[in-house]
């Protein structure tokens, strides 16, 4: 079986270019597994054939694999950090515009709260927030702006009011102000080049699945990414121990900062 997994991944490799070596083996061997259950086969054989042959299939195991989870204004106490104590500090450090990427950014929950809480404090030509993920399908839902009302249950009632549109008993869509300084694209963590002199990373609750290898490997990419003075804002699920060795300096939980040159 060790085996099959093994071929299993390097043939995932080939058709996705997800390196299943850099995610935490029994989690994603335990996701896996279900999946092959779900299609009523046995062994990693005969889902790779799956997966070659059925363009369906291979979408929905990226979305799958991928752990497609989020929700607006996630962990409201991180945000109002954020809001009280961060946005002042970016605001010292970048005159004028500021650009933000949302790393892994899923269906797009996380941008478009950034996109109105900066709203508050920039108009729309001063601020601009690059959106990116490994799932094709998931950044397509991001770009449609539709959500159900249970996604928006931990938002405040204010920006409901002000951003949101009910289309259906259950169902809302985004204002399109959101939409105009975020950027959604594809992009690979672990393959694709960064992008450079970034003030502000947000990459939430998605490190936790991969290997303590591939966590560094990217706290590090992040740090070269970001702008002198820039800021990096974890998920109440993340940890960087090792930050001073990297270079960062802790601001508060979950905030770490490039320090200015």
């Amino acid at each position: 079986m060790a085996y099959d997994y093994e071929y299993f991944k390097k043939e995932v490799y080939i058709l996705t270019k997800i390196d299943l070596n850099s995610y935490k083996e029994k989690q994603m061997k335990r996701r896996i597994d279900t999946l092959i259950l779900r299609h009523h086969l046995t062994g990693y054989d005969a889902f790779v054939n799956l997966l070659k042959t059925d363009v369906d299939v291979l979408e929905e195991f990226v979305n799958y694999l991928t752990i497609n989870v989020s929700e607006f204004y996630r962990n409201p106490d991180q945000w109002k950090i954020f809001e009280e104590k961060i946005i002042p500090v970016l605001k010292q450090n970048f005159s004028g515009n500021i650009n933000i990427w949302s790393a892994a950014c899923s269906t797009g929950d996380e941008p478009y709260t950034l996109s109105m809480i900066l709203k508050k404090y920039y108009n729309n030509r001063e601020f601009s927030i690059y959106a990116t993920d490994i799932d094709k399908q998931v950044l397509n839902q991001a770009q449609s702006g539709i959500y159900t009302k249970k996604a928006l249950s931990g938002l405040p009632k204010e920006y409901i009011d002000k951003y949101f549109t009910n289309v259906s008993e259950q169902t809302y869509k985004v204002d399109p102000s959101l939409k105009t300084p975020v950027k959604f694209e594809k992009h690979n963590l672990l393959r694709d080049p960064y992008p450079k002199n970034v003030s502000l990373i947000v990459c939430r609750n998605v490190l936790i699945y991969f290997t303590e290898e591939a966590k560094e490997e990217i706290f590090n990419k992040f740090y070269e990414a970001l702008a002198p003075g820039g800021i990096l804002f974890l998920g109440a699920t993340e940890q960087m121990m090792y930050y001073k060795q990297i270079g960062y300096e802790r601001m508060a939980s979950f905030f770490f900062q490039k320090p200015k040159r």
